[in-house]
């Protein structure tokens, strides 16, 4: 038989020991003192623990209120209509799983590097979300209606990059992402220029030199072998969409993206600077 370590004894244990020594020394008294002891401090220390509890809830909710408050209408409108419209592309198979609230939690904290009141915040939308029954329709007709062309793009990029954290991405979230570019007036470029970034996106840090070009001419919205000229002016035009300025309205998280949408077209231009030069 082979040796098992033995369990050492619970607290019910300890307490029996207890008993029973205060039973020896100081009777039934002494014993019914210490359960009455033990029964009240039960209760107090589940009403300080729940005392605890809201009070951190309150403190929490009230710190979420004042954030919203800081916040522009645009930005907080913005992320409202944001996380709904991801929330209903997750419902597309009739339920939102917890990997897929998960998922759009991630981004939020990883990509746009919220704290945990913005994380609250957000929360809260997510769970506002997943029992509303507005449709997807009337969303994106209220985002279309109520933002210009460039938060449009940050839209789309945010959607893309969602359905592109799954592997492998459904075809079905793959096809509403294009029905939604349509839908929000993209023009075929730009929603071209998005799709074939985040397709090159998975590409290891060893890609090949050709692979490597391929991956530039998606972040340009170019076919493969584009000549100079044409490289210049879609730089130009993505420089003028993605300028930061222009979704400065949104809050500084939303800013960051477009920030980084323009570190990826200057490494793209770059690239090509580079290559023609030689």
């Amino acid at each position: 038989m082979r040796y098992q370590r033995q369990q050492p004894p619970g607290c019910g244990g300890c307490l029996l020991i207890v008993a029973l020594l205060v039973l020896v020394t100081g009777g039934a008294p002494a014993l019914i003192n210490l359960l009455g002891f033990l029964f009240f401090s039960g209760i107090a220390g589940i009403l300080l623990f729940v005392a605890l509890f809201w009070g951190f809830t309150y403190w929490m909710q009230k710190q979420v209120s004042v954030y919203e408050s800081s916040q522009t209408e645009s930005h907080n409108r913005f992320v409202w209509l944001l996380v709904h419209i991801l929330v209903k592309i997750a419902q597309l198979d009739d339920h939102v799983s917890r990997d897929e609230v998960q998922t759009i939690q991630r981004f939020f904290q990883q990509n746009l590097r919220y704290n945990q009141t913005q994380m609250a915040w957000v929360k809260n939308v997510i769970k506002e979300a997943t029992s509303s029954t507005e449709t997807l329709e009337s969303l994106l007709q209220e985002f279309r209606s109520t933002f210009a062309y460039e938060p449009r793009l940050i839209l789309l990029e945010l959607i893309y990059q969602i359905v592109y954290l799954k592997d492998p991405v459904p075809e079905n979230e793959l096809q509403k992402a294009r029905q939604i570019a349509t839908f929000l007036e993209i023009s075929a470029y730009d929603q071209r220029t998005i799709e074939a970034k985040y397709q090159y996106h998975r590409q290891r840090a060893t890609a090949t030199s050709e692979e490597n070009a391929g991956r530039y001419y998606a972040t340009l919205g170019l076919d493969p072998g584009t000549d100079m000229e044409t490289i210049k002016k879609a730089y130009r035009q993505l420089s003028m969409k993605y300028h930061p300025d222009k979704v400065a309205h949104l809050g500084v998280e939303f800013k960051g993206i477009a920030e980084e949408k323009m570190k990826e077209i200057n490494a793209a231009y770059d690239y090509f600077k580079k290559k023609y030069a030689d």
